[in-house]
């Protein structure tokens, strides 16, 4: 079967085509684009206004070369709890701290615009890359595991039975509509997985009566609360140096998307840096979260083979209404935590593999040390500590965080000489021949 992309990023997509299609790209982002904000105190609702909005500054940015979907920033999370201390009335000062993380995040843009991207293909070689990657998935399973089951991971009763099952059913049609079906409807595995769990749950009587009584009572058209940052030098400080997660995270996703397209989208990091630098500004500016390339809509792409740029654009515009219109947020949020559960496990899983595709693309000879090292030990140390992470004098940071700077601290470390000595079980096996 061919794995050449249906659609590449500069081919148009019929309306008819291309609202079903932008919609499931604003399902598959939905379930961590409100997780973020939530976690931090911000309001889901301005953060999804916002996330449009800045996927559209991204799309025109970048010139309509790079198909990407923009959303809340998990990085950001721990630094933004340490300057709120979780009270809402701190988030103005956590806004100007990633106001500042943009304006420096703008300034590694206009760097690599001017003088081009050998500086991060340094700092970030393949091994690197493909490792922040590997991670952000890594990263995520606990929480597609935790949607399809519960937060303990066992089976104690019916009600367990009947969450996995919801689960095992959109897992099995998202992942059955990709493989076996023809036609324009393999393109939407994932919201066709998510009507499929969907009506199981309401048939099941799994829906939630308070998110069904919120769909009611939700008005159709309403502005989200916005608000704006107000000065705190500790905000700055704390929270402003998390720009090169971003900047790794951005290299990660696009070094991706280039090996599915198999074309080198490299030259347009500088444009990419800027748009989603100018995305998280503007989404401080009004009370958003930071924003970031994400991966789940990475994963619909490789599932899919639709790299459209069009495709992002119909979903900016999806989540804008969606942010105006209270009533379908309401709808989105009613989605039951299995069926999101059984799409991320499709989700997470491309990601995590994407960037094990990076490696194999860029030959990562892993018979090296160095690449074993920087690669296995920031991969197991950023899984084990997740999206909990740790926390150092009341500051929390999350495995993505830190697994990405530990992989970029590890591969600078071990750059230095010349570190080429292979492993044993290499070159035990190089002198091992076929039977």
């Amino acid at each position: 079967m061919s794995t050449k992309p249906l659609y590449m990023p500069e081919d148009r997509i019929p309306l008819v085509r291309l609202v079903p299609m932008g919609l499931q790209h604003v399902v598959a982002m939905f379930g961590a684009m409100v997780l973020a904000p939530i976690i931090m105190g911000f309001n889901p609702q301005v953060a999804l206004f916002f996330s449009g909005i800045g996927t559209l500054i991204f799309v025109f940015v970048t010139r309509l070369k790079v198909p990407s979907y923009l959303g809340s920033s998990f990085a950001f999370i721990g630094p933004v709890l340490a300057v709120t201390g979780g009270r809402a009335e701190n988030i103005p000062f956590a806004l100007c701290g990633i106001a500042a993380a943009a304006i420096l995040y703008g300034l590694a843009a206009v760097v690599t615009m001017k003088w081009g991207s050998g500086w991060v293909d340094r700092l970030m070689p393949p091994v690197v890359t493909g490792t922040v990657v590997a991670i952000i998935g890594l990263n995520l399973a606990s929480s597609a595991v935790a949607n399809s089951l519960n937060d303990s991971f066992a089976i104690r009763g019916m009600d367990d039975v009947a969450r996995l099952s919801i689960a095992a059913v959109t897992f099995l049609t998202a992942a059955l509509v990709s493989v076996y079906l023809k036609g324009f409807i393999r393109m939407l595995p994932i919201l066709t997985g998510v009507l499929v769990g969907y009506g199981m749950a309401a048939s099941m009587g799994r829906l939630d009566p308070d998110a069904l009584a919120a769909i009611h009572n939700a008005s159709w058209i309403g502005l989200p609360p916005f608000q704006t940052p107000a000065w705190s030098w500790n905000a700055v400080l704390v929270i402003a140096p998390i720009f090169v997660v971003l900047v790794a995270e951005n290299k990660g996703h696009i070094a991706a998307i280039s090996t599915c397209i198999n074309r080198d989208l490299s030259p347009h990091l500088g444009r990419a840096y800027l748009g989603d630098a100018l995305a998280s500004f503007v989404s401080a500016m009004g009370g958003g979260t930071p924003q970031t390339t994400y991966a789940e809509n990475m994963g619909v792409m490789a599932i899919t083979r639709v790299f459209s740029v069009y495709n992002f654009i119909m979903a900016a515009c999806i989540a804008i209404a969606l942010g105006v219109s209270p009533k379908f947020g309401a709808v989105i949020l009613s989605i039951p935590a299995p069926v999101l559960g059984g799409v991320t496990l499709v989700l997470y899983g491309l990601i995590t593999i994407m960037g094990a595709k990076i490696w194999v693309d860029a030959k990562v000879d892993f018979c090296l040390q160095k690449n074993l090292i920087v690669a296995g030990s920031s991969i197991i140390v950023a899984t084990g500590l997740g999206i909990k992470g740790f926390s150092v004098g009341g500051l929390n940071i999350a495995g993505i965080a830190f697994g990405t700077m530990l992989a970029l601290a590890l591969n600078w470390l071990m750059s230095w000489g010349d570190p080429t000595v292979e492993c044993t079980p290499c070159e035990h096996a190089a002198g091992v021949k076929e039977s």
